[in-house]
Order: structure tokens, then C-alpha cells, then sequence
């Protein structure tokens, strides 16, 4: 006798998960608005980049390492925002199929969550330390207190990081015993 499935029995149950398996398709207009926020980015960063050089003969060393730090400080957000973007759009909407384009980032081949998960905290490390090397170059403009706290959500980002990664592997260990394969994590 041959088995049903559940959405042979019940078509309403077929129309609400292909319903269910569409909406992830609502999170694109989310991944084209990051898109414009990257071009907002890179306006900033041509701005700031024209301030410099307008200002390089006028500037001294520590006021040139700012702005650089600041500039740096950009392109990190902008590599957060692809690995959102890219990340996100093939991990939880849709399939990009770049298997075979030369430019496709290495990453891309074993993106899923939770990978996506510590690139972005360690992206987010990134960026929290220029902005608290920026803070100890500034340090003697700066209060007490905002220095104390940047420090400490620094740490907090990298306790964060560390906790996530110590998830995975616990998760990822306990994959591999279910299944029945050696854990070499």
C-alpha cells in the first residue's frame, strides 16, 4: 500500500508551506537597501578621501592617521555590508549560482549561518578596534568615561565572538557524534 504524504492529504497544508517557502523572497528589498547604503559608503569615503588629499600638505601625522583610520574604518563597514549582503541573500533567500565566476569570494563555498555568524563578530572586532585605536590617538582629547566604555564594549564584542565560536564547535561536535563521525574540531 502506498504511503501519503502530508501534502497529499491535505492541500491546504502544501499552500500554506509553499506560502511559508516564499516569504523568504520579502527579505530582498532588505538586501537592495544595503546595497544603497554600501553607495552611500562609498560617497562618504570619496569625500573623506578628497579631504585628505585637498588638506595633505596643510595636516600633520596624527591628524592624516585619523582620517586614514577613519577611511580604513569604511572599507570595513562596506566588507561587514557584502558578507550581509552576499552572505544573507545566499544563506537564507535564494541561490546566487557562481560556482564557476571567477571573482566569486572563497568564503561564498562554505557559507551558512553560523560561519556567517563569526565572520561578523570578527568583522564587528574589526571595526571596534579602529575606532578605539582612533580613541588612544585621540586619548588626551577624550573623557575618561568614553574611553572606559569603548573599551569595554570592545571586550564585550570580543567575549561575544569567543562565546559564539565555542558554540559552533559544541554544536558542530555534537553533529558529529550524532552522526556517528569522528570530531576533529
Amino acid at each position: 500500500m502506498e504511503q501519503r504524504t502530508e501534502y497529499q492529504r491535505s492541500p491546504s497544508l502544501h499552500m500554506m508551506a509553499k506560502m511559508i517557502f516564499w516569504s523568504r523572497w520579502l527579505q530582498a528589498p532588505l538586501y537592495l537597501g544595503l546595497i544603497l547604503a554600501q553607495g552611500v559608503y562609498v560617497y562618504h569615503f570619496m569625500v573623506e578621501l578628497f579631504h585628505l588629499v585637498q588638506k595633505a600638505t596643510k595636516i600633520g601625522e596624527t591628524e592624516i592617521m585619523l582620517i586614514v583610520l577613519g577611511l580604513i574604518d569604511v572599507v570595513m563597514i562596506a566588507n561587514l555590508l557584502i558578507m550581509v549582503i552576499i552572505g544573507g541573500y545566499e544563506t537564507f533567500v535564494s541561490r546566487l549560482n557562481l560556482r564557476e565566476h571567477p571573482d566569486q569570494p572563497e568564503w561564498l563555498s562554505h557559507v551558512n549561518a553560523a560561519t556567517m555568524k563569526i565572520k561578523l563578530s570578527m568583522a564587528l572586532i574589526g571595526i571596534s578596534s579602529i575606532h578605539l585605536l582612533k580613541t588612544f590617538i585621540n586619548a588626551d582629547q577624550m573623557k575618561f568615561d568614553t574611553i572606559m566604555w569603548q573599551v569595554l564594549i570592545h571586550v564585550t564584542f570580543l567575549l561575544s565572538a569567543i562565546a559564539i565560536a565555542y558554540t559552533d564547535r559544541i554544536m558542530t561536535k555534537t553533529l558529529m557524534d550524532t552522526h556517528g563521525k569522528t570530531a576533529h574540531v
